[in-house]
């Protein structure tokens, strides 16, 4: 049994780590969860006694395999919630974050595998992002971002990259949502920003926003 603050380090390391590199700095936690290197290492010292991080000075951090189980445990309760959030509560998808970073903690797993049961097993959450299931797999999904679409190619909104409610919000007040088909019209050279066309409107977003949106090729 892991603290609340126990939880949020193993999901930080588990977000933070990469295929490329799965070693975490200790500054790089420090700066996401806005703490002290000291603090967090400490911290660290004190998972790696509980066998769900690997740490080394200088080095760094890594998840072992019960880390990352427990960290994909997390994140699966977490999207689990945001689900609920939305579809059942009527929540939009930039309010559901900050509720469910509170929900993620609760430790009863009948609880998470009947509200499982209860959303019809939903595979990815509001946001796009895959659901873990119980095992810790998450499923893969194709995509690829915005920007790297090419004139006359189109796609359909399948995640975003930033799940900042200011980003969220700016999305929603240019109809831009999950399912949304999104077709590239001009690409400008000199500033990279992206003409598109929905359903609705034909706008020009910066290559800011072209970076943050997922897209499955159609």
């Amino acid at each position: 049994m892991y603290s609340q603050s126990e939880e949020n380090y193993i999901k930080t390391v588990y977000y933070l780590a990469t295929d490329k590199n799965k070693w975490v700095s200790t500054n790089a936690i420090a700066k996401k969860i806005n703490s002290k290197a000291s603090s967090v290492t400490d911290m660290l010292k004190k998972l790696a006694d509980k066998k769900v991080v690997v740490y080394k000075k200088y080095q760094g951090v890594t998840l072992t395999d019960l880390g990352k189980k427990t960290a994909a445990n997390i994140v699966r309760k977490h999207r689990l919630w945001e689900v609920f959030l939305v579809d059942k509560l009527n929540f939009s998808w930039d309010e559901v974050h900050e509720v469910a970073e509170q929900l993620e903690h609760i430790k009863s797993p009948k609880l998470i595998k009947e509200l499982d049961a209860f959303l019809d097993f939903p595979k990815t959450d509001p946001h796009g992002d895959p659901i873990p299931d119980q095992d810790g797999n998450s499923q893969i999904i194709e995509k690829c971002l915005l920007s790297t679409l090419e004139s006359n190619e189109a796609g359909i909104c399948v995640g975003v990259h930033d799940t900042s409610t200011e980003f969220l919000k700016f999305l929603d007040k240019q109809g831009i949502s999950l399912g949304e088909k999104i077709q590239v019209i001009e690409k400008e050279a000199f500033d990279e920003s992206v003409q598109i066309k929905t359903s609705n409107l034909t706008l020009t977003v910066s290559n800011k926003v072209a970076n943050n949106i997922f897209i499955q090729k159609l």
